[in-house]
C-alpha cells in the first residue's frame, strides 16, 4: 500500500456493520488479525477502533464472540445498546447507528495522528473527512465500488485523499475458509455473528436478521 509513509502515525476507524456489508457483497469474510497486521506494516499504527451496536436484551448476541475476540486482540471496541421500536406497520425495527461515536473519536485523536483510515462507504462521513483534512491529516477510505450497487458514496470517495478497493485487499485480509476453536490466528467468522445494522438510505440494507416468527422477522435500520 504505497499511499502510506513509513513514519506516519496511522489510526484505523472501522464502521463494523458497513464493512461487514461490503465484505459480504464481495463474498468473503475478513480475518481481523490479518487486517491489523497488514495496516501495521504500512506505518506506525497507533490505534484501531471498531464500532458496532449491540442488542442487549437477548440472552445471547450473535456478534458477542466477535466483539470479545477483537477486544482481546488489539482493537479498541466502541459499542452501545441498539434501540428497538415498532414502525407504523407493526414491524419491529432495531436502530444501531455509530456515526457520532466514530466522528468524535476521529476529531479527538486527530492531534496525535497523521493518517486516518476509514473503513466505511457512508457518505455522511464526507464532512468529517473534510474537517480533519483541514487539520493537516490525510484520509484513506476503504470500501468497494465493485459490488452492485457500489458500497461507497461518490462524495466520500471524492473527498478522501486515497481510496482502497476492499476487493484488492482480499488476498491480505481474507479469512481462511474454516476456523477451528482455539486457532490463535483467525478471528471468529463474522458472517453469522454480525448484526446487520445498515443505513436507512442504503440499497444494501438487510430487512431480516434472524427468524422472527409470526411477525415476519426483525427489521434492522440505522439510527440516522
Amino acid at each position: 500500500m504505497t499511499m502510506f509513509y513509513p513514519k506516519e502515525r496511522v489510526g484505523l476507524f472501522i464502521d463494523g456493520s458497513n464493512l461487514y456489508a461490503a465484505a459480504r457483497a464481495l463474498a468473503f469474510d475478513i480475518d481481523y488479525k490479518r487486517l491489523l497486521d497488514a495496516f501495521g506494516e504500512s506505518g506506525r499504527l497507533i490505534r484501531a477502533f471498531y464500532y458496532t451496536a449491540l442488542i442487549e436484551d437477548r440472552e445471547y448476541s450473535p456478534i458477542r464472540p466477535l466483539v470479545d475476540w477483537l477486544d482481546y486482540n488489539g482493537y479498541t471496541m466502541v459499542t452501545k445498546p441498539a434501540k428497538e421500536f415498532t414502525d407504523s406497520t407493526g414491524r419491529r425495527k432495531i436502530k444501531g447507528n455509530m456515526d457520532i461515536e466514530l466522528a468524535v473519536d476521529v476529531i479527538e485523536l486527530a492531534p496525535v495522528l497523521d493518517h486516518i483510515v476509514l473503513f466505511s462507504g457512508d457518505g455522511d462521513f464526507r464532512r468529517l473527512v473534510e474537517a480533519v483534512q483541514r487539520k493537516g491529516l490525510r484520509v484513506t477510505v476503504v470500501s468497494t465500488v465493485r459490488s452492485q450497487p457500489p458500497m461507497v458514496a461518490d462524495e466520500l470517495r471524492r473527498q478522501a485523499d486515497n481510496f482502497i478497493e476492499l476487493q484488492d485487499l482480499q488476498g491480505k485480509i481474507a479469512r481462511a475458509p474454516q476456523w477451528r476453536e482455539g486457532d490463535a490466528h483467525n478471528a471468529p467468522d463474522p458472517a453469522p455473528m454480525h448484526e446487520p445494522f445498515a443505513d436507512d438510505d442504503d440499497d444494501y440494507s438487510s430487512d431480516v436478521a434472524e427468524d422472527g416468527g409470526d411477525d415476519g422477522g426483525e427489521e434492522f435500520a440505522d439510527a440516522g
